[in-house]
């Protein structure tokens, strides 16, 4: 028997002309299925929970028109509903980690283009964190050091002009980039599931340096920092203003989570450890 679907997915089917090719059902933080549309095309119907990360989703891969980026071919941004064009199961993780690094790399130079006015601000997002973290006692379990080397570049980045304007995707990790079949474009790389922010080409990498963790086992800054360096030279990005949003949002993370109570101790110092490896 197929799997049950959310009632907005069995309307969505119905509504666009769509029939489920097969009982598969994808996704974390969505769902997505294979479907067939009216004449044939096979192509995916995804449903993403509500939430500001997802809030534009629709507008960026309309904005990027299938240039490093998924196709769109229909949406309903109401109901975070979106049908997009089939990609291969393949993703980055099956690359080297340090190529992965350099594919995504070249891939910012098609997505950063003008953010459209109607996405949040990269600077909003985060610095509603401001004040709550400077304010975060001293035995909360994060280095003091950290929070106040945080709170400083959050004051610095919030503020500077260039840190809004750009259309970035936001969560581009490995198993963020899949491959367009050969037969439709010679088998490129491309983004999906972006969350989009008008904000800073910088803010990107760090999702490339706290995932795939436990392969860079032994030697750990040797490891990250090359991850790092092979995103920064290929996508040409100044590495020290991408050290520091890598610092802001490792550390946001960490904060996120001891904020939110009983946090996996685990992933708070793998984002601790990512900001001491990537430290100058």
């Amino acid at each position: 028997m197929p799997e049950p679907l959310p009632p907005v997915l069995r309307g969505l089917l119905e509504e666009w002309d769509l029939e489920r090719e097969t009982d598969e059902v994808w996704g974390r933080f969505s769902v997505a299925v294979p479907v067939r549309t009216g004449d044939g095309e096979r192509a995916v119907l995804k449903v993403a929970d509500p939430g500001i990360e997802t809030e534009h989703e629709a507008l960026a891969l309309q904005k990027w028109g299938g240039r490093g980026a998924v196709r769109l071919l229909r949406a309903d941004p109401h109901r975070r509903a979106v049908l997009l064009e089939r990609l291969e199961r393949r993703d980055l993780t099956e690359e080297w980690d340090v190529h992965a690094c350099e594919v995504v790399g070249d891939l910012y130079g098609l997505l950063h283009v003008r953010a459209p006015p109607q996405v949040v601000l990269l600077t909003s997002y985060v610095g509603r964190n401001l004040e709550p973290l400077a304010a975060l006692p001293r035995d909360a379990g994060l280095p003091r050091r950290m929070v106040e080397q945080c709170v400083a570049l959050l004051r610095d980045l919030t503020t500077d002009p260039a840190s809004t304007g750009t259309l970035v995707h936001g969560d581009l990790h490995y198993e963020n980039v899949l491959v367009r079949p050969a037969s439709d474009s010679g088998g490129d790389w491309v983004a999906i599931d972006p969350h989009a922010m008008s904000g800073d080409p910088h803010w990107e990498p760090a999702p490339l340096l706290w995932n795939r963790f436990d392969e860079v086992a032994g030697d750990v800054r040797r490891a990250l920092r090359a991850r790092f360096h092979a995103v920064v030279d290929a996508a040409g990005l100044d590495e020290d203003r991408a050290r520091a949003w890598a610092t802001v949002r490792l550390v946001l993370n960490a904060f996120w989570a001891v904020r939110d109570g009983k946090p996996d101790p685990a992933y708070v110092t793998r984002m601790l450890t990512v900001v001491k490896a990537i430290a100058d």
